[in-house]
Formats: C-alpha cells, structure tokens, sequence
C-alpha cells in the first residue's frame, strides 16, 4: 500500500461540536467533539470509504492538492469562513503480490479455521494481522519518539522565553 493525503475541511459548528469532510469524496465526512477527535474520527472514515470503493470496484477519484482546491472556484466559493483545509494520511490500496512463505502447520490451521469462519480468505486475514501489528508497532515508535524527545519548554529557567 501507498501513503497519500487526502485534503479536508474542518468547520466548527455552532453547537461547538467540529465537522470533516474530504472536498475529494463527496458525502464523505463525519465529526467530534474536539478538534483531535474529527482528525481521528474522520482519518478512520475516510480509510473505511477508501477500502469500501476498493472492495465495491469503485475508482478512486484523482486526489486533488490544496492548491488545486484553492483554485477551484465552485469549491471556495461554497466554503463557510471558519473552515481550516487539513491533510489526513491514508492508505491507498495497491497491487497485490504472491508471496512463498513458511509457517507452523498447526499455525496455518488456526489461521484456515478462523479466516473461514469470519468469511475471508487466508490472504486477506494474513494482510489484515499484518495491518494491525505494523499499526501497534508504528504506535510504539511513534510513542516511544515522543518520551526520548528534547522537551519543547528547556528546565533551565533561564533558557525560557
């Protein structure tokens, strides 16, 4: 898979709740109740939408740049004025590649059994347990950056603004 952005608005509504739509993906578009949710909220959408038009055999619409929204007058023209544009990264499917591995017979059973039982098939509940894990480990990481990281206030008094 391929990262990429998808463009979105962010509006805070009068009722102080925030709302996301991606301009790219008519009627796509969900909300919060704090800026951070409707990023998170609307990330998870958006990828949902994706998967669901992959999996519908929809195309995908040609993702379009900030500047290229800016330009679009029938865009900007409709946009309420407290209205941020946002980049969310997404996932975009790409091709599908055969893979020779080895792996526990008894493993591969308990795989068989229980990708049947939810209606997948083997591949896809393998490249979804991959998707979760590298998603777990890319948390760690990214948690992990965060607790080593040079603080943004400096300790020293005298070093503060």
């Amino acid at each position: 898979m391929a990262i990429a952005t998808v463009v979105a608005t962010i509006h805070h509504e009068e009722d102080n709740t925030w709302t996301i739509e991606f301009p790219d993906f008519p009627g796509a578009g969900t909300a919060g109740d704090t800026f951070e949710e409707a990023i998170r909220r609307g990330t998870e959408h958006i990828q949902a939408h994706i998967e669901g038009h992959m999996e519908a055999g929809i195309p995908l619409p040609e993702l379009r740049s900030v500047d290229m929204l800016i330009q679009d007058k029938a865009f900007t023209r409709d946009l309420p004025a407290n209205t941020s544009l946002n980049l969310v990264w997404v996932e975009m499917p790409g091709k599908s590649v055969r893979l020779n591995i080895s792996m526990d017979d008894g493993l591969v059973a308990r795989i068989d059994r229980t990708a049947a039982m939810l209606g997948e098939t083997r591949s896809g509940f393998l490249a979804e347990a991959a998707k979760m894990r590298l998603q777990a480990e890319g948390g760690k990481m990214i948690t992990e950056a965060l607790r080593k990281a040079t603080p943004l206030i400096p300790s020293d008094p005298k070093l503060r603004l």
